[in-house]
């Protein structure tokens, strides 16, 4: 059920400041101008800042962006391509992400090749690692798949889509081999097909396949449907790929409400089993089981529906999910953030002791952001109340690249959160919102009227918690540190003003700091 969207009616409760003409509630004892910051040090000045002040619409806005961290493959002629589904192998230091790439001279989905070592930085691989079939048939578009190294050989296992006229299925597992993590060439007459027991032919797909080397056999896990339902299956397969055994359904949809889990993960952290995937056009979801084998249960979301088919890596720091973030079909859209492909999103993947998982940013990504700017407003803490309109106060400036932080505790059951100018329209306003009453964490166009992605945040009133923002260009993932994430997708605000915002609700900000790299 959606949630009800807070209506703007009544009084605003404002404070009016010359600078802002916006409502807040100063803290007493606040110097009028912050020259220097808390540890004495000169805030950083803006000369190596990029201005987008001539760039006027959305679009111009995006194809100015410079992304980094927030990987975007480079233009091809006069098209911008996108990251689509990402399939992440780790080795020697280095990360190996895969994707299928959306356009530009990728031909049907083929898997392209992106590298990092720290999720900061990525060095782009030319050409296809593995193609689709440009005559057709079975592998006439690539789908998801994944890589591991068995028998002294890398493996890529995916889907070979073809057409429903000319493929007896509509899908099939195969799989590549390669003495490199760079080079692959597909291995004839290898394939998997659906279990007669599915009673269909039309989806299956996304194999996941980790090396047992125990056992001295490939675990493989791919998505599909029987009788409606969305199912995982598994599969076990030997190294040489001369046996494969179906040894069942690993998992069935326990919402009954999606046709497909995409991009389907198993793994270990701690003493906890976890199954991750993509609920078909919705999103990141996880189940956790006490051995390998099942059952995973307590199924729940994870981020928002603008992160997705994340997948997960480990290396020597840890596990990491990888996906992609949606994009708008058009920047100038104020009613949706719905096309395939985008950017690619890393998140360090974290455990509670409870066994809840939850994402947080990046260490390096944070630590790069190192130049503290000074805020529109004289005073690291703000107060904001208002009644059933929204009170706003601007604080914070929207860059090609920064990170805020801070701190926040309320005290009604109202919304509140940052407000992003769009075209100098209040009506327009582009919110982060934290919904107490709904415990979710929302992304609202046109000033809370509406809904574009929600992620869930149990949160008391009363509590002081922490947060993280970090924005590149127009992509970026809100924290409330240790709780919930949402990957947000903003365009057009890049060079405006940040307004804290409440309605409904007195909040409590503090510590606010905004920093570049």
């Amino acid at each position: 059920m959606k949630k009800q969207i807070l209506k703007l009616t009544g009084a605003l409760l404002v404070l009016c400041l010359a600078a802002t003409g916006c409502g807040s509630t100063p803290q007493s004892g606040q110097p009028e101008e912050m020259t220097f910051d808390d540890e004495g040090e000169p805030f950083a000045e803006g000369e190596d800042e990029r201005d987008f002040s001539a760039l006027r619409t959305p679009g111009s806005q995006e194809a100015a962006y410079a992304y980094r961290s927030f990987f975007l493959p480079a233009v091809c002629g006069i098209s911008q391509p996108y990251v689509g589904d990402v399939m992440p192998y780790y080795e020697d230091g280095v990360y190996y992400l895969y994707y299928l790439k959306d356009g530009g001279d990728s031909y049907n989905h083929s898997v392209f090749l992106t590298k990092t070592t720290d999720f900061v930085t990525y060095e782009e691989a030319e050409g296809p690692v593995l193609e689709a079939d440009r005559s057709g048939g079975q592998d006439a578009w690539i789908g998801t798949g994944s890589v591991v190294k068995a028998g002294g050989k890398y493996l890529f296992f995916y889907t070979g889509h073809g057409s429903h006229t000319d493929c007896e299925y509509a899908e099939k597992i195969r799989v590549a081999a390669g003495s490199s993590l760079t080079s692959f060439e597909k291995v004839e007459g290898f394939e998997i097909t659906p279990p007669g027991e599915l009673n269909q032919k039309n989806d299956f797909r996304d194999p996941q396949a980790y090396y047992d080397p125990e056992e001295d056999r490939i675990i493989l896990t791919v998505t599909a449907s029987k009788d409606n339902v969305a199912r995982v299956l598994k599969y076990s397969v030997s190294p040489d790929l001369e046996t494969v055994t179906y040894e069942g359904i690993l998992y069935d949809d326990p919402t009954g409400e999606f046709w497909n889990l995409e991009c389907t993960d198993t793994f270990r952290m701690g003493e906890r089993y976890y199954l991750t995937y993509s609920a078909q056009d919705d999103t990141l979801w996880y189940a956790v089981s006490d051995t390998p084998e099942g059952p995973y249960l307590n199924a729940r979301r994870m981020d928002g529906p603008l992160f997705y088919a994340a997948k997960h890596v480990e290396g020597p720091e840890g596990p990491y999910m990888v996906g992609w973030a949606r994009r708008s079909e058009s920047p100038s859209s104020t009613s949706e953030v719905s096309a395939w492909g985008g950017n690619l999103v890393a998140m360090k993947l974290c455990a509670k002791d409870d066994g809840d998982l939850y994402l947080a940013p990046v260490p390096g990504l944070r630590e790069q952001f190192a130049k503290r700017r000074k805020p529109l407003l004289a005073q690291d803490d703000v107060t904001v109340s208002a009644g059933s309109r929204y009170a706003y106060t601007e604080y914070f400036t929207c860059r090609e690249a920064y990170m805020l932080t801070g701190k926040f505790s309320y005290t009604g059951s109202g919304s509140f959160g940052l407000a992003f100018d769009y075209n100098g329209d209040p009506a327009k306003y582009k919110l982060i919102s934290i919904d107490p009453a709904g415990q979710s964490l929302d992304l609202l166009f046109n000033e809370g009227t509406t809904p574009i992605a929600s992620a869930q945040a149990a949160l008391r009133e009363g509590e002081m918690y922490s947060f993280t923002y970090i924005q590149e260009g127009s992509v970026g993932t809100f924290f409330i540190d240790g709780e919930t994430s949402l990957t947000v997708r903003i365009y057009g605000v890049t060079g405006k003003s940040i307004r804290l915002f409440a309605g409904n609700n007195t909040v409590l900000f503090t510590d606010l700091r905004e920093y570049t790299r």
